[in-house]
């Protein structure tokens, strides 16, 4: 298992490009337009290009929370130090979320394949572009699974890269989240999650679960449930970085282990004191983490960039 960076990785930040700016994208969809944002290096040359995929919630293409005053600029920092090392980007607003809201549609309607075939096709899209010789997509939280799903559905894809990704099944994650709860409610919660693996929605669910399993989300945990992270990572045959924080309060390294495990042919990095946003936090308590991710201006830990630069520009 691999755990320190290079000496060959760190030279890539010391002798680093700056990027040439930014042009808005658009990808068109049937049920409407996903809006985002391609960072271009100064190089003039082809390059390699990272389609990054944010997290779940309502987390923009930027990395921040919207509406929750979280804002942390996480994304944004990954994409402008990928561009000052050479390498381009695309950052996109979810579908539902931020610019590209209309395409979410209603809730009811939404199926985690949606958000799967999205990042596919912004691969296909630049698949073509004589500006980039390497496509790589990096799925970040929520959004590993669907880039790891993705990177099998479209052939532009060339490496594959998790960062703080989940190597259980969601219905595990709420399980284990729900420990803390009362027996009786992690049995009724069980209960649920069995139904809806199964492929059938509930009626009738205690109003203190309204928000998590309500009808019209349903359907789409029913889409997200089907996939396992460490079956999914199995069936790639391209290169892949899992990257995972040991200071990251909502995903454990052991999920990283999971997908290494899965993957055995991937590389695995635990970046010390990076927390679930890129951030340092030599802690683990809540107020002194939560200070990060309503912190703009702190940097993402140079680790996680050293990694991934060395990862893309492999041969």
């Amino acid at each position: 298992m691999k755990r320190l960076f290079t000496l060959f990785a760190a030279l890539f930040l010391t002798t680093a490009t700056i990027f040439a700016g930014e042009e808005e994208i658009i990808l068109n969809t049937p049920t409407g337009d996903i809006h985002g944002q391609l960072m271009l290096p100064d190089s003039g040359t082809p390059c390699p290009v990272v389609i990054i995929i944010a997290g779940s919630g309502p987390t923009n293409m930027d990395g921040n929370s919207i509406g929750t005053g979280m804002t942390n600029n996480s994304l944004l920092y990954l994409a402008r130090e990928l561009a000052a090392n050479g390498i381009a980007s695309v950052r996109y607003d979810k579908r539902g979320i931020g610019k590209s809201v209309a395409a979410g549609g209603k809730e009811e309607y939404l199926r985690f394949d949606h958000y799967i075939d999205d990042a596919a096709a912004w691969a296909d899209k630049f698949a073509d572009d004589a500006r980039f010789n390497k496509i790589v997509i990096a799925g970040h939280s929520e959004g590993s699974l669907i880039g790891m799903v993705a990177s099998k559905r479209s052939k532009a894809v060339k490496g594959y890269i998790s960062i703080a990704g989940a190597g259980s099944p969601a219905y595990e994650i709420l399980e284990k989240q729900l420990q803390s709860q009362p027996m009786q409610i992690q049995q009724e919660s069980a209960a649920i999650c069995k139904e809806l693996r199964e492929g059938r929605t509930v009626e009738q669910v205690p109003f203190y679960f309204s928000a998590l399993y309500r009808q019209s989300v349903q359907p789409y945990l029913i889409s997200w449930f089907a996939y396992n992270p460490a079956e999914e990572i199995a069936k790639l045959d391209i290169p892949v970085l899992i990257l995972q924080g040991d200071k990251d309060i909502q995903v454990g390294t052991e999920e990283a282990d999971k997908l290494h495990a899965a993957q055995p042919e991937s590389s695995l990095y635990i970046v010390k004191d990076m927390n679930h946003v890129f951030k340092q936090c030599t802690s683990m308590d809540m107020n002194e983490q939560l200070k990060t991710y309503s912190n703009p201006e702190q940097p993402i830990i140079t680790e996680l960039v050293s990694h991934i630069v060395e990862f893309i520009k492999q041969e």
